[in-house]
Formats: C-alpha cells, structure tokens, sequence
C-alpha cells in the first residue's frame, strides 16, 4: 500500500484514501459497501450537517461537512470502479448546471431582484429536464424527501400553477400550526397507520388531482381558442 500520512490533507488525498479502503488490501467493510447498503449513512450525516447549521456550531459543521463529503466521494467511487461515471464528470455537471442556470451572471440575461433570480432558475431547470406540465413538475418532487417536506414542495408548485387552494383549517400562528399537525399524527397513530405512508400516499393522490385539474384547464382553455376561431 503506497500512502505517506502527512500533516495535511487534501481533496485528492481524500480520493486515494477512499480508493485504498476499497482495495484488496484495504477494509473488509468498506469493500463489501454499495450504493443501498450506505444509503442510510448518506441521510444521517446530512441531517448532522443540518443540525450543525441549526444550532450554529461552525466547528460541528466543519467536521460533519467533511461527513457528507466522504459520503460524496464514496458512492463516486463505487461508480468509477464500474467506469460509469467520475468524478470529474460531476464536477464538469455541476459546473455547466450552475453556468447555465445563472445567465444574470454568465450571461446576459438581466434578474434585478431575488423573485427574478428565482423565475429564471425555475424555468431554465424545467425546460432542460423537458418538463413541460404542471404535473410533470409536481411528480419531479423527489418521493424519497420526507413526506411532510414534500407535501409542502408539491403544494406550492400547485398553487404557482393556479391551482386553486382547498379550505385550510386555522393556524394562526406557528404554535397553532404545531398542535395542529400533531393531532393530526395521533390521529393516524390511533388509526393504527404510519403518519409518513399516510402522508406519502395523500401526495400523491394530491399529483393526481392535480393532473386531473390540468387536464381539464388545458381543454377548458382549447375550447375557448376554437369558440374565438369561430366567431
């Protein structure tokens, strides 16, 4: 094995580190890893370097960080090893997606504010993933997030497409809003359901009323165009 310990490390050393504890002769666990069996340990270190952020420990963040980096370079080089794909090819992605989706900056696109930033990131990132639905858009929202995180995703991408809001209980305020959704969870626990199947399921019959809506806006709107052409 040819690794000379040092007083400092760096990005590359990280990479050939990885690379020996995958050899032959480097560590049985780490050989016998894939992309399913960390899956798990990919979560944990991000919601680690969350609670660093949360709590406003710059030395936790650093250290769980460097975590999430691992977990990074890890799953890179299980994909090297099958020469899918490498680790310049996510640096080269990363970097043309940034470049792209930031033509206020590399281009010449004019943003005077946030909310236009916003609009040209959102469009840009639809158009090049070919979503040209609404419900395209909401079925793009990740399923494996958690189900509460993703409720809100899918709800507000709806409703920036017009889609009209059903009657909402009372919160007033976040307190309210808290006991709010946890009566709701003792309510599927008395049930005798899991809160975040539920809730997963609800989406996603959510996503199909949606589409349903869109569907009929969309011949609602072509009927409208055909009356017009008529007259």
């Amino acid at each position: 094995m040819n690794f000379q310990p040092k007083k400092r490390y760096d990005l590359q050393d990280m990479r050939q580190i990885i690379k020996i504890l995958r050899s032959p002769e480097g560590c049985p666990w780490d050989r016998e890893q894939n992309h399913h069996s960390i899956r798990n340990n990919f979560i944990e270190e991000t919601y680690e370097a969350v609670e660093a952020i949360d709590t406003e420990n710059p030395t936790l963040l650093c250290e769980e960080l460097g975590d999430v980096l691992f977990q990074v370079l890890f799953h890179c080089q299980l994909e090297e090893e099958t020469d899918r794909f490498s680790f310049d090819d996510i640096v080269d992605g990363v970097a043309k997606k940034m470049i792209e989706r930031h033509p206020h900056v590399f281009g010449c696109v004019q943003a005077a504010n946030v909310e236009e930033v916003l609009q040209n990131w959102d469009a840009i990132k639809q158009e090049s993933k070919h979503r040209n639905s609404g419900t395209k858009v909401l079925q793009s929202v990740s399923p494996a997030l958690p189900a509460l995180m993703r409720a809100a995703k899918v709800q507000k991408k709806a409703q920036q497409a017009g889609y009209p809001l059903e009657q909402d209980p009372a919160a007033a305020d976040p307190q309210q809003a808290g006991a709010l959704l946890m009566q709701a969870v003792r309510a599927v626990r008395a049930a005798g359901l899991e809160p975040e199947q539920v809730l997963s399921e609800e989406v996603e019959s959510y996503i199909r009323g949606f589409a349903e809506w869109e569907a009929v806006s969309k011949d609602t709107a072509q009927d409208c165009v055909e009356k017009e052409k008529d007259l």
